[in-house]
C-alpha cells in the first residue's frame, strides 16, 4: 500500500475527520489567518 492510499484512509476515517475539521476551525480565525499570509510572504520572498 502506498503511503498516498494510507493517507487517504487515515483522512476517511473518524479520527481522520476530526483532524480535519479541528484544522478548518483553525484556519477560520482570523490570527491564524494572517500569520499564514506572513509566512507565504517570506517563502515567496526567498525565492
Amino acid at each position: 500500500m502506498s503511503l498516498m492510499q494510507r493517507i487517504t484512509m487515515f483522512l476517511r476515517s473518524p479520527k481522520g475527520q476530526q483532524l480535519v475539521d479541528r484544522g478548518r476551525r483553525e484556519l477560520a480565525k482570523p490570527a491564524n489567518q494572517q500569520k499564514l499570509r506572513g509566512l507565504a510572504a517570506k517563502i515567496q520572498k526567498r525565492r
